[in-house]
């Protein structure tokens, strides 16, 4: 199998752009079996495990991949991005006539059965919100999360204080409707990673002023990344305890660190190594998620949907709306 590593560009003029296109020619083909958009750091993890680089390549190939998209040879949204960075208020006009638009809104209305969002924790136990370290791993369990209803956010050490006060709010919401709320999160295997449910819980604290909110009755469970996954899944271990800011956590002299590194080395697992087994990863986050729920949650999900579907079929032969619709919808 080729080594990337051998096409990491050197030099400048057409040299370079040579290896350069070779290497995006190379991404391109793997990227047809990747059935998510992954981060520059993720796309590492997946050419790490096909025997395209080492990990001692991490940071030229991430490089690369960047130089590829700033240059044309790869395209210029082919990673994914941190949503925060996006622009809002972006308009685009309609493409088809206001006749025709004025009839897929009726069209709409008349399937708004699916386009209605019941109260979904209506009637359950829990409440739940997840919240994950990485943008791939928000990629990854996107669907799932949707699935059964749960907001999802890359939290990114989760210092942005407006993030906790949206989350904090939800929380307080469910728990009037005598809700249990519950925070699940997936992160690096790292010092800090394993304690996070200790700092998740103090940030929260941290803004009970602003928010009203006592967190003393959230339940935080951490469900990921632990060693027996990175091990029964061969994920990637990162020999060093560097953190994303290129602080060398061997040298702080704390209790969490030292501990970490006498039961597990100098050594750590990113989050984005999941992107390399997205079948386990995926199911590692449903079954967090039906621990809190039951696995027969998507079959009481379904039953609200089923509701609203013959509360308004009811309405529809009862007012004859269907066919007063179909009229206006058959005329040219």
């Amino acid at each position: 199998m080729t080594q990337l590593s051998g096409l990491f560009a050197k030099g400048r003029g057409e040299s370079r752009a040579q290896k350069l296109q070779e290497f995006a020619q190379i991404i391109k083909g793997i990227n047809k079996s990747v059935d998510m958009k992954v981060s520059s750091r993720g796309w590492c993890y997946l050419l790490e495990g096909k025997n395209y680089i080492t990990k001692g390549d991490f940071d030229k190939a991430q490089s690369t991949i960047n130089e590829c998209r700033k240059r044309g040879f790869l395209p210029i949204d082919f990673v994914a991005q941190d949503e925060s960075r996006s622009f809002d208020g972006v308009e685009h006009p309609n493409t088809e006539d206001p006749i025709s638009y004025f009839k897929n809104l009726l069209k709409a209305v008349l399937q708004n059965e699916d386009l209605y969002t019941p109260n979904w924790w209506d009637g359950e136990e829990y409440y739940i919100q997840l919240l994950v370290e990485k943008i791939d791993l928000k990629n990854l369990f996107e669907p799932i999360c949707q699935e059964y209803h749960i907001p999802i956010a890359t939290g990114r050490g989760w210092s942005d204080i407006l993030q906790r006060a949206e989350m904090a709010q939800r929380f307080k919401q469910a728990e009037y409707k005598n809700l249990k709320p519950v925070l699940l999160y997936c992160g690096d295997f790292d010092p800090y990673g394993l304690a996070i449910s200790e700092f998740l819980m103090k940030n929260l604290m941290d803004i009970m002023g602003g928010t009203r909110w006592s967190p003393l009755g959230l339940e935080v469970d951490r469900f990921g990344l632990n060693f027996d996954f990175i091990e029964s899944n061969n994920l990637t271990w990162i020999d060093n305890l560097e953190s994303g800011s290129g602080k060398n956590m061997v040298l702080l002299e704390n209790r969490i660190v030292q501990d970490y590194i006498a039961e597990y080395g100098e050594r750590k697992c990113e989050a984005n190594a999941l992107v390399v087994v997205p079948d386990a990863a995926r199911d590692l986050c449903r079954d967090a998620i039906e621990e809190w729920l039951g696995n027969d949650a998507l079959d009481r999900f379904e039953a609200k949907r089923e509701t609203v579907r013959k509360t308004l079929q009811e309405f529809k032969e009862r007012t004859g709306a269907q066919a007063i619709f179909d009229k206006i919808l058959g005329q040219d």
